[in-house]
């Protein structure tokens, strides 16, 4: 089959079929709206290319100007998916991308129409693409390979079109719109309908590792609170655990709410929601750097530290006490006071595991209740220390 005019487009048109609907599916499965947007990019490139073979038949203005108008709209789309999908806002000065476009109707025809027509459309094609492709820097940040893949493509497709804009500025060269006369022409055609494959193929790629990366986070979260789950907990702590030494010891705090259930009875299962929030913004906004912290299930919440002291974690310990136990007392009055206790063991030598930690520090824990509640017991494996309320 020859690579002649038609046949590229009808290639370029199925591509972009393809590559709309499939980007459409999988925007309703996941509602991201970088997908849609570029599932759009692809749609108007399917009706701009069949526009286009319309010139063949006589009819320039809707083959030539409105056809190329959507290949520029279709970019435009891109630029927009790629926005949404790097969470930046875009300056409402792309919109003019547009007036300039309708402006090209104002070109009287002649000798140079084509070359005109032609460097224009290349420079608003190539001003979006290259944008996209600033938005895909890493900002410090690692990238998915999809993602980095979609940057390079875009750049080097919005590079080839800025390279297009040459040929026209060459005395003596042909560029016949009409028809797709011209050796640049049919480069172009040949580089649209390669651009079209691994643009396609480089977002899906892209969303499916942000949506994968999704997945695994809410995996690792607890929903309610949005803490470290257990599971998570197991996965990350051993590095922590590991690195204690009689110079850095670790800890860790059990806490438990003392009266939960008086909440849940007296003001339903949402107050108590509330309640198990609140604990978890408290305990992040005081959690150290490096520090993890996790609901284990229930009302039960578990903070291990790294580099720790008996000071520091009697200093964690009170003021979460003292948080939350001002709050519970301003928001649900109850019989018996809504506090919290708290059971912790400072160790310098990495435990068996860590389930045989958390062990400790329900023993630890299991000893500040039945001293009465809402107080901390913290067991000193260290030094052998006597333990002290």
């Amino acid at each position: 089959m020859a690579l002649d005019p038609p046949t590229m487009l009808t290639i370029s048109i199925a591509l972009a079929a393809a590559a709309a609907l499939y980007l459409a599916i999988e925007w309703r499965t996941v509602r991201e709206s970088s997908l849609l947007y570029w599932s759009a990019g692809f749609a108007t490139i399917t009706v701009g290319c069949t526009l286009a073979l319309l010139r063949g038949n006589g009819h320039l203005l809707i083959g030539i100007w409105f056809a190329n108008g959507l290949l520029v709209t279709a970019h435009w789309f891109f630029l927009l998916g790629v926005a949404r999908f790097t969470e930046t806002r875009l300056s409402r000065a792309w919109y003019l991308i547009f007036v300039v476009w309708l402006a090209m109707l104002l070109l009287p025809e002649g000798p140079q129409w084509s070359k005109l027509m032609f460097l224009a459309n290349s420079l608003l094609v190539a001003l979006p693409t290259l944008r996209a492709s600033f938005l895909l820097r890493p900002h410090g940040m690692s990238l998915s390979v999809g993602a980095v893949q979609l940057r390079f493509v875009l750049l080097a497709h919005g590079l080839f079109y800025l390279i297009k804009m040459v040929p026209p500025l060459v005395p003596g060269s042909l560029i016949d719109l009409a028809a797709f006369r011209g050796e640049i022409i049919q480069v172009s055609l040949v580089e649209g309908a390669m651009a079209i494959m691994l643009i396609a193929l480089s977002m899906t790629g892209t969303e499916r590792y942000r949506r994968e990366q999704q997945i695994a986070r809410l995996a690792a979260r607890d929903p309610l609170t949005a803490l470290y789950n257990r599971r998570a907990l197991e996965v990350r702590a051993p590095r922590l655990i590991n690195a204690v030494s009689a110079a850095r010891p670790g800890a860790l705090l059990l806490i438990d709410i003392d009266n939960f259930k008086l909440v849940n009875d007296l003001y339903g299962h949402t107050a108590g929601d509330r309640l198990l929030v609140a604990l978890s913004e408290m305990i992040r906004a005081l959690l150290p750097p490096s520090a993890l912290a996790a609901r284990l299930g229930g009302d039960e919440f578990v903070i291990l530290l790294g580099h720790a002291s008996p000071e520091r974690v009697h200093q964690l310990g009170s003021s979460l006490r003292d948080q939350f136990q001002q709050l519970a007392a301003q928001s649900y009055a109850t019989p018996a006071a809504v506090t919290l206790s708290i059971g912790a063991n400072l160790f310098d030598r990495p435990p068996a595991s860590l389930a045989a930690l958390i062990e400790q520090g329900d023993q630890a824990l299991y000893e500040s209740k039945r001293a009465g509640r809402n107080r901390i017991r913290l067991d000193d494996r260290t030094l052998a220390a006597p333990a002290a309320d």
